[in-house]
């Protein structure tokens, strides 16, 4: 086994979250580590994000903020956390990313930025670039974080397991200390090594679990992976069951690319497959009403057409208008021959958004001491049971912010590190079908069973299923050569099981977890 690494602090994963809090924490002058097991800096959802990030407007505050909030998580958010957000929020997007990072957000005219609308918003209170806001943030974040020499990035990089008192020390009296996080397992992808990496502080910043579906917006690396990881090592999780499925992704084919819910607040209509608009009659907000009710109102449109999407209509605005405004969205279509000046989008809702996850403070602490967790991975409360719209790369940048600095503040035994067990390498081959097949059925399960709509029944039938498919998937695992697509599905099964034990255990029918019976 390769010899080990030290750090002071180690984040896993590179979105908006973990590369704000490896910022805040290099300049308090730390030793940072951050791994991503993709070969690209650019990973996870931030770029993916199109709309915007939540700023002010002049006519906001964040009473009204938190109102829209605390409305579109249908009461059920943490008010201190959304105090946090509104308060904080927008004076660290000024701070970080206006006056720091420079991004280049949509102007009005020299001074003054243009401010745009999202489904159950009261204000125009939107910044974006664009339909790339995430994007843009992203590059410009990832270039200044690279510019700090006390920052090291291992890419392509998995984490396996986090390493903690009660699981992983040879002393068997650690057993008996308050249970803490010590760092992680990690695989080096290209070499195959195994070996841990020491921190003072870990800081979960892995994303989200999109992928556990049959369609999602979500990126390609989405497989739950944190969740995962803090569920083995005994780590409290909260309101997994509260998962957001965006009602407008493209259908195409076997792709769903998202549609920015933005299209919806430049004026796109929802329409049925025989040109009639449908929102009007189910929510005073028509289109632009909270995003669980119009993808279940979607949902059952299909049901009632018997027809596989909608569409979404913006063709009152002309072709140069739309290229300006949506040059993403707009190029995307083209490439797949649907001209969004002259014709309608077929649209359906994708798995988009975990609410819930990782329990956290204010401050991103979770449970277990020397571990926090930031951005879609963590539930701060923030998000009820339903998020409102541009308020997740604000959570990212408030949260991600907090846990950076917080974890650079020494407490007693960040520098304890016990002695381990060597890592046992194992050598049978992987068969990839099986890995195909199991996602496959992880997929369905997911999208038929614990998706838009549930009953009792389908959620008991999901956990059947899914208990038996991590039986045999943890034998599996034990056995084989490591590489990242057997450790991803086997985070992908547990965080699926997490889900679903949370959707059963839910006792109400609310916002995103939508009981029929």
């Amino acid at each position: 086994m390769e010899s080990s690494l030290h750090t002071d602090i180690l984040i896993i994963g590179s979105g908006l979250a973990g590369a704000t809090a490896a910022i805040a924490a290099a300049e308090e002058g730390k030793n940072v580590t951050i791994i991503t097991k993709t070969t690209n800096l650019k990973s996870g959802n931030t770029p993916y994000a199109q709309g915007g990030i939540v700023y002010q407007s002049n006519t906001d505050s964040p009473e009204k903020l938190k109102q829209d909030i605390i409305s579109a998580g249908h009461n059920d958010c943490w008010e201190e956390a959304v105090n946090k957000l509104c308060n904080d929020g927008p004076k660290l997007v000024k701070k970080i990313l206006i006056d720091k990072l420079k991004i280049n957000f949509t102007k009005k005219n020299k001074t003054s930025y243009e401010l745009t609308s999202e489904a159950a918003h009261s204000e125009k209170r939107i910044l974006y670039c664009q339909d790339k806001t995430g994007e843009s943030i992203q590059s410009k974040i990832l270039a200044y974080l690279q510019t700090l020499s006390n920052i090291t990035i291992l890419k392509n990089h998995t984490a396996i397991d986090l390493l903690t008192l009660s699981h992983h020390s040879k002393n068997s009296k650690d057993i008996y200390k308050k249970p803490a996080c010590f760092g992680i397992m990690v695989l080096n992808n290209s070499t195959k090594e195994v070996y841990p990496i020491y921190a003072n502080k870990t800081i979960l910043s892995t994303g989200g679990i999109g992928q556990l579906y049959l369609h999602t917006t979500n990126s390609p690396e989405s497989h739950g992976d944190g969740v995962a990881m803090a569920w083995r090592a005994g780590v409290r999780c909260f309101n997994l069951h509260y998962i957001q499925f965006h009602p407008t992704a493209l259908y195409h084919e076997s792709e769903r690319f998202l549609i920015s819910e933005a299209v919806r607040g430049e004026g796109g209509i929802l329409i049925d497959n025989d040109g009639n608009e449908f929102m009007s009659s189910i929510h005073k907000d028509e289109s632009l009403a909270p995003r669980d009710i119009v993808a279940r109102a979607i949902h059952q449109t299909m049901l009632s057409t018997n027809h596989p999407c909608v569409y979404l209509d913006i063709t009152h605005k002309n072709q140069t208008w739309l290229q300006n405004r949506f040059p993403n969205i707009y190029q995307y279509c083209i490439n797949k021959n649907i001209d969004i000046a002259t014709e309608p989008i077929p649209v359906v809702p994708a798995a988009h958004y975990s609410c819930g996850g990782i329990g956290v403070n204010i401050n991103g602490h979770t449970s277990l001491k020397r571990l926090y967790a930031i951005g879609e991975v963590s539930c701060t409360g923030v998000h009820g049971a339903n998020r409102l719209a541009s308020t997740s790369l604000l959570e990212s940048l408030v949260w991600g912010y907090n846990a950076g600095k917080d974890a650079s503040i020494h407490q007693k035994g960040d520098d304890y590190f016990p002695e381990i067990n060597p890592w046992v390498i194992e050598t049978d081959i992987i068969d990839p079908a099986l890995i195909a097949q199991d996602w496959l059925s992880i997929k369905h399960t997911m999208w038929n069973y614990v998706g838009l709509v549930r009953t009792r029944q389908r959620l008991l039938r999901a956990q059947k299923i899914l208990k038996n498919l991590q039986n045999d998937i943890e034998r599996f695992y034990q056995r084989v050569q490591l590489n990242p697509e057997i450790i991803s599905l086997r985070n992908g099964i547990q965080t699926a099981n997490a889900i679903v034990l949370s959707a059963i255990e839910a006792k109400q029918s609310k916002g995103t977890h939508y009981i029929q019976d």
